[in-house]
């Protein structure tokens, strides 16, 4: 079950919302302490946050950017504000995507379900390699007791080679998965996403997993 985290200091527009995305098989979480919004988001670990930008103490914006700093959680706000600069300073800042209210709800449950697909349904929740494991759904690689987390570019790498796991994957074939089209292609980026996913299994003790093969691609094993 998916776990819907809604931050809305409206009462009953939260109450509406929790009872909707309950009846649809989510599993709705909600803020109502703002003086610490930003810890209750993390300890909440959701799979999808639905976002307002009028709040107490802190707007929306605020929020949004502050989430962006330490997690790859997918964002929709949701606001009464309509205007194309809010749409624009909200994907700026890391949102997925934009619903004004009123909204029809049933656009609003297709929004959340092509979000949660989009993010998640790619990935087997827990692969198990070595002496690590990687959860895909919450990003981050697990050794032990030490947790390391990832973005979303090098969950989206690791599912690409261990779904290969033990063959070379080219770094066309890559990049081609990262950005779906060849169009949007940077070399330099996936050289800098491989050495990070590097650095990050290093830091717990992991060695070797992504190998490159020179003039071939990358192989994980």
């Amino acid at each position: 079950m998916y776990k819907i985290l809604i931050i809305e200091d409206n009462e009953k527009i939260r109450m509406e919302l929790s009872e909707l995305l309950k009846r649809y098989g989510y599993e709705p979480l909600v803020v109502t302490a703002f003086e610490n919004v930003i810890e209750e988001i993390k300890k909440a670990q959701a799979h999808l946050i639905l976002l307002d930008i009028n709040l107490p103490l802190y707007d929306g914006y605020y929020i949004c950017r502050e989430i962006r700093k330490d997690l790859t959680t997918p964002i929709i706000i949701v606001t009464s504000r309509d205007s194309e600069m809010d749409e624009l300073m909200s994907m700026n800042l890391g949102a997925d995507d934009f619903v004004t209210k009123p909204y029809n709800t049933q656009i609003l449950l297709a929004r959340v379900a092509a979000l949660i697909k989009r993010t998640y349904a790619a990935y087997q929740e827990v692969m198990a390699f070595r002496n690590f494991q990687i959860n895909f759904l919450k990003g981050v690689i697990l050794k032990g007791d030490e947790e390391v987390e990832l973005t979303k570019n090098e969950r989206k790498i690791l599912s690409c080679l261990s779904k290969e796991k033990g063959n070379i994957v080219t770094r066309e074939e890559l990049m081609k998965y990262l950005w779906d089209s060849e169009w949007f292609v940077d070399d330099n980026t996936l050289t800098v996403n491989i050495n990070r996913l590097r650095k990050k299994f290093e830091s717990i003790g992991v060695e070797d997993v992504i190998q490159t093969k020179r003039g071939q691609g990358y192989l994980m094993q």
